[in-house]
């Protein structure tokens, strides 16, 4: 494949390009529905519109479409990224570029949890790669594979922007903090037993389709409590600081800017 390039000299010389990169599930899923029936569409259409309504540019709501149409089918498929294109006046190309492009809309069927095990460098380091591992055994699936429950989908992370709790999973997006192989076993047997231990900070859990739904910005109907916080790794300065009385210095005693 060749593509053309204007050199400096304005001489027109052809670039030979890489094949383009395998890309599995690419929203082309054996038995994915093509268009939705008119009820699921009529259902999804009065939701549709509470959210295009907040934005002044209606093609501004494609994110949270996406979640919308992800709460229906667990992941983005062809009835989706349609719904979501006539909705929002945008081609096929535009809406599955942006689907494409964000890892949080899913590609295939995915589980009701959805289990990350983060395994950059801090979580790698604390026993993230060793968690993983371990639940690959336990569970009997790989990475981006589902149980034949239905039950978990199983993914690495490369982060989970918490790692002051390193190693941490997430289950459809709720943290669980400083995990170990044994606690993540106890983690996804409670999810298939359907009595779902509790995030050490944030919200109960919910089912990936109900968390997709509440990502489109439809009211969230649990418990407001619970948020947790900032770990103790991240505010061990804040506390030496406060023990020893240090204050911030006084912007006003701050020496002249020297302007030679």
């Amino acid at each position: 494949m060749t593509e053309p390039h204007v050199s400096g000299s304005g001489e027109r010389v052809f670039l030979r390009l890489g094949p383009p990169p395998e890309e599995p599930n690419q929203f082309v899923v054996e038995g994915a529905p093509q268009s939705y029936p008119p009820d699921v569409r009529a259902r999804l259409e009065l939701d549709a519109k509470e959210i295009i309504a907040r934005y002044p540019n209606k093609r501004s709501a494609l994110l949270p479409l996406l979640h919308l149409v992800q709460s229906e089918d667990s992941y983005l498929t062809p009835a989706g990224l349609e719904f979501c294109g006539e909705l929002l006046g945008l081609t096929g190309a535009e809406v599955s570029a942006v689907g494409s492009f964000y890892t949080m809309y899913r590609r295939g069927p995915t589980g009701d949890y959805l289990v990350g095990v983060c395994t950059n460098t801090l979580c790698a380091v604390m026993g993230g790669d060793a968690i993983f591992a371990d639940l690959k055994e336990h569970l009997g699936i790989g990475n981006d594979e589902t149980t034949g429950d239905g039950a978990i989908t199983l993914q690495h992370i490369e982060c989970n922007a918490a790692c002051d709790f390193a190693p941490v999973l997430m289950v459809n997006w709720e943290f669980f903090d400083n995990q170990t192989p044994e606690s993540a076993r106890e983690l996804v047997d409670s999810l298939r037993t359907g009595e779902p231990k509790a995030p050490t900070r944030g919200l109960p859990l919910c089912t990936f389709k109900q968390t997709s739904r509440i990502l489109s910005g439809l009211p969230d109907e649990r418990p407001d409590e619970g948020q947790g916080g900032a770990g103790a790794a991240t505010l061990a300065g804040l506390r030496v600081a406060q023990e020893q009385n240090m204050q911030a210095p006084d912007p006003a005693d701050a020496a002249p800017e020297n302007k030679s």
